[in-house]
């Protein structure tokens, strides 16, 4: 079984063709192969298979094994990979996740994919449909713990938000922070929480602690949910690049239809093929 591992600004993943085979356990392989010390190293497993409503179909798996429903930047990898393999010729793809459908237009460099550039959709604040727990106000809620209130601001991109302003966020001991949000009983399907610092009009700094990955070096649905609710908030304008740990993305919220566009990186670090316990044991 051949795979690639690739990265969007160091948020990495496990890349493998599944149009032609059926592994039998993607989440107990994701979990396997995501290990860093013991595996190949990702932050979870993403497989193309076939769609019935559109080019290809992304499914992903995070690297605790539970099945994620989208990821901003492993999207844009993944139609790079599709480009890269010889699955399509085409230079915009329409791709399946559980989130629905999203068109990725890939941007080429003499010849090659460096990037892509992605219609994110149109941010959901409804607080069911997020979802959180009870009917609360999305964009401004005081949630206390341990001790300690933080002001939250709640938007699904496909998977839920909980985005926190914050004076500063490199001192923050994410490790510690991270779990008692992704774990709380406000949000059912558990949560990404993103502690950002505005800038300036223009530029966001972010640190993001992801459900079932833990603190990642980049998110791209994090990064659109921390655009939009500091562009709802009068804080930036409707073009922002954000910066995290990986890299820059650039986010531009359309104000008349309110899709979210996203661009950035897509590079693919190494090829190989799974052997011996791995292969086929899946």
């Amino acid at each position: 079984m051949k795979f690639t591992k690739m990265e969007g600004i160091g948020n990495d993943y496990i890349y493998i063709n599944n149009l032609s085979q059926q592994i039998k356990n993607p989440g107990a392989l994701a979990k396997r192969l995501s290990d860093r010390h013991f595996g190949i190293g990702s932050d979870g497993l993403i497989l193309v298979e076939p769609s019935d409503q559109a080019d290809f179909k992304m499914v992903m798996y995070n690297s605790d094994g539970s099945q994620g429903k989208m990821c901003g930047n492993g999207i844009r990898c993944f139609s790079k990979f599709i480009h890269d393999q010889h699955l399509s010729t085409s230079t915009s793809l329409m791709i399946e996740t559980l989130s629905g459908l999203r068109n990725v237009t890939l941007d080429f460099k003499e010849g090659r994919v460096l990037g892509a550039t992605v219609d994110m959709g149109i941010p959901i604040i409804d607080p069911l449909q997020i979802p959180l727990a009870i009917n609360i106000e999305p964009l401004d809620y005081e949630l206390t713990l341990e001790g300690r209130t933080y002001r939250c601001s709640f938007v699904s991109m496909g998977n839920p938000h909980c985005v926190i302003f914050a004076d500063t966020i490199d001192t923050l001991d994410l490790a510690h922070i991270g779990p008692l949000f992704e774990n709380h009983p406000l949000f059912p399907e558990s949560i990404n929480t993103e502690f950002i610092t505005v800038l300036d009009r223009q530029n966001i700094t972010m640190r993001v602690w992801e459900r079932g990955s833990g603190e990642t070096l980049a998110c791209g649905t994090g990064a659109c949910a921390s655009a939009y609710i500091a562009n709802t908030l009068g804080k930036v304008d409707h073009h922002v690049t954000v910066h995290l740990k990986g890299g820059s993305l650039s986010i531009a919220l359309d104000p008349i239809t309110r899709h979210i566009r996203m661009s950035g990186p897509a590079t693919t670090v190494f090829t190989g093929e799974l052997e011996g316990e791995y292969n086929g044991a899946y």
